[in-house]
């Protein structure tokens, strides 16, 4: 009876645990989509009322070279209005896979640390002579361990350059944009 008291205990534990990762996840989904969805909705409101001055603008226009002008302080402020847009897409994208990598590490470390806990208590039950099963068991866990630290060290390396290389791309950008000809 004990035996089933403890698959039941067990059972129960891991519905808990699956069912908290879940809401964990579903959480931040939810928490990221709202940034998203309000930074579209800003950059919407900005982008509409840009519209409006630029055609506001355009309709008092009077000879070529106001046109010329106007063309090129439009332009401009496209860019810029993009550069920001971009920069802050990035930010919450590159924020929500630093939850998401967080919530899957955890997953994984709990994992891990439950079946280092079940190969224990099997191998205190487990009949004469397994024990080099045991072992190989134990062993094959600490590489699969030691392979996805090596794997997450990596992803964090490979995302550390990304975010290097964007942030040097916007700087270089947004340096290019400032520093164009201004047409007259």
């Amino acid at each position: 009876m004990a035996n089933v008291n403890t698959a039941t205990e067990q059972f129960s534990d891991f519905s808990k645990n699956a069912i908290d990762a879940a809401m964990k996840f579903a959480t931040a989904s939810f928490s990221n989509a709202e940034r998203m969805i309000a930074l579209n909705l800003e950059a919407t409101k900005v982008g509409l009322g840009e519209t409006e001055k630029n055609a506001k603008a355009f309709a008092t226009i009077k000879d070529a070279q106001e046109l010329n002008g106007l063309s090129t302080k439009t332009a401009e402020t496209g860019v810029e209005f993009l550069m920001g847009y971009s920069k802050n897409f990035y930010e919450i994208s590159t924020a929500a896979q630093a939850q998401y990598t967080a919530l899957v590490e955890e997953r994984m470390n709990g994992f891990q640390q439950s079946v280092a806990e079940t190969l224990d208590k099997v191998s205190k039950s487990a009949p004469a002579g397994s024990d080099v099963a045991i072992t190989a068991l134990k062993s094959s866990m600490a590489a699969s361990n030691a392979a996805m630290d090596n794997f997450s060290k990596a992803t964090k390396q490979m995302t550390a350059f990304a975010d290097s290389a964007y942030k040097q791309a916007t700087e270089t950008a947004t340096a290019a944009t400032k520093a164009a000809p201004k047409r007259k």
